[in-house]
């Protein structure tokens, strides 16, 4: 098969941003920052269901989080249930197998120059640095892989739902319902898999409540914040289509 028509060119090019972007929000994952501070905020002192001292402390996966909403979005728009369905199956096993790989680096023999480095004037174990960022825990990552698949799957039932009622009117709709929708389960599936029903933690229900909300308050103000973007990349993708091709591509998504 070779890539000469726009709808395949266009599909290669939103098919491979959707993987790279959901493995490298995987990997960037492990790093956690304050929202407020790096606003320049105060931080909240929130009080959730007993819990205290909450505040917006997310994971740097959420950097390219809306580049994976606006591409669910955007290729079920045009190329419908089964392409979102099969991209995010693969995106599950590539995940699954990066890290398959990345295990397997961690138990390699690190030369012994490499090892004891000096970096901004602070003496590192690079070989320990590596496994800490590198090194997530099975449930962390089950959690995340189960938490995508399952999101990924209900936004596009709600997506074609929601456009079923609405026809090709109300974008904004269907795209930032459904996304609302799937980061609800996927916010609340991760820390549930990976903090609470893993033994190496003991989070109660309160603490899975109290921190789920709090990521998907995050989340729900980015995605009604990214609503606008999704116009401007669905008004260029119909600009590099064509009327009658764009046109032709939503009517064959929205029959499955």
């Amino acid at each position: 098969m070779t890539f000469k028509t726009k709808e395949s060119r266009l599909l290669l090019i939103l098919g491979s941003f959707f993987v790279a972007n959901a493995i490298l929000s995987e990997f960037i994952g492990v790093k956690l920052f304050s929202v407020e501070e790096t606003l320049g905020l105060k931080k909240f002192d929130i009080n959730l269901f007993g819990v205290p001292n909450l505040s917006f402390v997310m994971s740097a996966g959420v950097l390219t989080w809306p580049i994976i909403f606006i591409m669910t979005d955007i290729i079920n728009e045009y190329f419908g249930v089964k392409q979102v369905r099969f991209l995010s199956i693969m995106t599950s096993i590539l995940i699954a197998f990066a890290f398959l790989v990345v295990w397997g680096s961690m138990h390699l023999s690190a030369a012994d120059f490499w090892v004891h480095q000096k970096i901004n004037g602070e003496d590192l174990n690079m070989n320990n640095a590596f496994a800490g960022i590198f090194g997530q825990g099975m449930w962390i990552i089950a959690g995340s892989i189960i938490a995508f698949i399952v999101g990924q799957l209900a936004d596009v039932i709600i997506f074609h739902r929601i456009k079923k009622f609405t026809g090709e009117k109300s974008l904004w709709l269907r795209a930032t319902g459904s996304t609302l929708v799937s980061q609800l389960i996927d916010s609340f599936v991760v820390i549930f898999i990976a903090f609470y029903l893993n033994p190496q933690y003991h989070y109660s229900w309160q603490m899975v409540a109290a921190i789920g909300l709090v990521n998907y308050t995050y989340k729900f103000i980015v995605a009604v914040l990214m609503t606008p973007i999704l116009y401007v990349v669905h008004a260029i993708i119909d600009g590099y289509l064509g009327k009658d091709l764009s046109r032709k591509l939503t009517e064959m998504a929205g029959r499955g």
